[in-house]
């Protein structure tokens, strides 16, 4: 098994205690609202949505994927921290036996958030992730960041 570790910054207009709200307080609910051809629906298997708990998401029609499951590993609201690892699903593509995911929203100088990302892939057996399939990754997750954005930016009272 390998582990490749990906690290990411993207920087946003929305302050850190609203961008966590919306991203991952309210993000079962909100998330399919705003991108529901990126994901269907969001539901709690098991759990109460704190560390430990199940979730299950459904990707849209427009995805080459059906579901993940992800187990929430730390939600921490003071500090705009959230981790998770994805368990179960088509997307591990039965090369990788899971993958973590670190997020953490800083203040930025000009009022916004900067959203650090740590993705973590564990590799079943000699798989190596190609530079594109990290990019294409990279460029849905920007792509989701940017419609929240967009979406709080002309809903300031959301």
């Amino acid at each position: 098994m390998g582990v490749f570790t990906y690290e990411s910054e993207i920087v946003t207009a929305i302050p850190p205690a609203k961008m966590f709200q919306a991203l991952v307080l309210d993000g079962d609910k909100l998330i399919p609202k705003i991108v529901p051809k990126a994901i269907k629906s969001v539901e709690i298997i098991e759990g109460d949505g704190g560390p430990g708990s199940i979730k299950k998401l459904t990707f849209g029609d427009g995805s080459q994927f059906k579901y993940v499951k992800h187990k929430v590993e730390s939600v921490d609201k003071d500090n705009f921290t959230y981790c998770y690892t994805v368990i179960e699903g088509d997307a591990l593509m039965n090369a990788f036996e899971k993958i973590s995911y670190e997020t953490k929203l800083e203040p930025s100088p000009d009022g916004g958030s900067i959203c650090k990302s740590t993705s973590k892939y564990y590799t079943i057996g000699d798989f190596e992730i190609k530079e594109e399939e990290i990019k294409s990754g990279k460029e849905k997750a920007l792509g989701l960041f940017k419609a929240i954005e967009a979406y709080l930016l002309a809903n300031p009272d959301a």
